[in-house]
């Protein structure tokens, strides 16, 4: 029992410093996480040109979210998974829609 009381009488320092340093781990990890997905989006690719699919010409979002594909440092954007296999069988046929 006198253990408790003195465990009890013990300052309280060692829960501010957890409380910090989750909240250094928690912002370090957020702050990353903001950087990493600015940077991934287009990865300095030439922005796609059109608001419809390359391959059905499908207006972008009609069937979800658009799927996003950078080749040879053009982002491309299909509506649907089946436009990107097409387009992955002859891509040169599609990139030639793209203006120079």
């Amino acid at each position: 029992m006198a253990h408790a009381v003195i465990e009890k009488n013990k300052p309280q320092t060692h829960r501010p410093n957890i409380m910090k340093t989750k909240l250094t781990t928690l912002l370090t990890t957020a702050l990353l996480g903001l950087a990493l997905a600015s940077c991934s989006t287009s990865g300095g690719a030439k922005p796609y040109p059109f608001d419809v699919c390359i391959v059905s010409g499908n207006k972008l979002g009609s069937m979800g979210t658009p799927i996003t594909k950078v080749h040879q440092g053009q982002q491309i954007k299909f509506c649907c998974e089946p436009c990107v296999e097409e387009f992955d069988e002859t891509p040169a046929k599609f990139m030639a829609k793209l203006p120079q």
